[in-house]
């Protein structure tokens, strides 16, 4: 195939720091006298500045060659609109390859549709798995997963669970995380945010909370009762919570919050990882967070009953622990009490997961 086109699909902030090391190895074989050529396509899934463009200029990833603009609505009504405006694309301007991110919505219904116009899909951080059908991403995972040509994974662990779902091996490839890349390329341009020094943060002696999933931040009574014990088990340790914007509804109608709790607008990639990077733990729900902390060293509670990245527990910082506040106040008390544990990497979190990708796509589509 002659400089095969691959259209590389972003929708949702955590697609952002996913597709940015392989556009950046794409941009380097390119200048290397390589023959693959990428299309951005920006479903406009998150539209929002602080969701989606922030992350464009901060991680140097170009402007999109297109936009689909779906913007918001029901899970159904966005899946239809992005699968829609995306047909018309590759009805149009067929590329070659379908390469997806993650489990946002934006990843399954670009499968989906390009799939059916017969063109090939390649799913980065495939084989993931919650076991928790409750969750949208899981049943986007799977969907995902059940129309993919090439597969690459972000541990060992994923490629057993394919090939227990009876795909090829030789269709699998564990490259590691380019989530992980965009870190470690990320590290030492941190930045501090506006707030750090109005707040009076100190390296070590603060938290960060992210929360945004239904089963935590939906219903008013139990979410208030999670702020208090988030609140109480601090014991007075300044808590950052950047505020997705599915929280922020909940919020409006709480009449009282801790004190200690500061509710900031959603950080841009730079100064959110400065904050997790220099935080004493992380409390949240979101499953890559899981991951950022592992690397960086930093204990990490998550307030879910399952997870789709179980290295972060085996092998990382990351501690499960449902979502009955109880078993948060017993876990802050383990670290205050200087019981946590180390952690470690795991394997192929090395930074090179785009390099490796971009590799075996040459040998695939050229």
């Amino acid at each position: 195939m002659n400089n095969p086109l691959i259209d590389i699909i972003a929708g949702a902030r955590p697609n952002f720091m996913k597709i940015a090391p392989i556009i950046h190895a794409l941009e380097a074989q390119k200048q290397a006298g390589g023959s693959l050529r990428y299309r951005l396509v920006h479903t406009g899934q998150h539209y929002d500045a602080r969701m989606s463009g922030d992350f464009f200029a901060q991680l140097g990833i170009p402007a999109p060659d297109v936009n689909l603009e779906a913007g918001s609505g029901t899970q159904a009504q966005q899946t239809a609109a992005i699968m829609v405006r995306y047909e018309k694309l590759l009805l149009e301007n067929p590329s070659h390859l379908c390469l997806v991110v993650g489990d946002v919505t934006s990843t399954m219904a670009c499968a989906i549709a390009a799939q059916k116009l017969h063109i090939p899909v390649a799913h980065v951080e495939a084989g993931i798995r919650s076991g928790d059908w409750t969750m949208p991403e899981e049943i986007n995972r799977m969907v995902t997963d059940a129309i993919t040509n090439w597969f690459f994974t972000t541990s060992q662990m994923a490629s057993d669970n394919l090939q227990r779902n009876g795909v090829d091996k030789e269709r699998i490839f564990f490259v590691g995380n380019t989530m992980i890349d965009t870190l470690l390329a990320n590290m030492g341009r941190l930045r501090p945010p506006p707030f750090w020094d109005e707040l009076e943060l100190k390296p070590g002696n603060y938290f960060v909370v992210t929360l945004h999933r239904p089963s935590n931040v939906d219903a008013l009574a139990s979410f208030e009762h999670l702020l208090k014990a988030i609140g109480e088990g601090t014991q007075e340790l300044p808590v950052v919570f950047p505020v997705h914007p599915r929280t922020a509804g909940t919020l409006k109608a709480m009449p009282g919050l801790p004190a200690s709790i500061y509710f900031v607008e959603p950080q841009p990639y730079l100064e959110f990882n400065w904050l997790v990077k220099n935080a004493k733990a992380v409390i949240t729900d979101s499953g890559g967070i899981t991951e950022e902390t592992t690397v960086m060293g930093i204990p990490c509670m998550t307030l879910r009953n399952s997870t789709e990245r179980p290295e972060t527990v085996s092998v990382g910082t990351n501690k499960i622990l449902g979502t009955d506040p109880a078993a948060l106040s017993e876990a802050l008390e383990r670290l205050f009490a200087g019981k946590w544990k180390k952690g470690s990497i795991p394997e192929k979190w090395d930074g090179r997961a785009g390099e490796r990708i971009v590799g075996e796509l040459e040998r695939l589509l050229v």
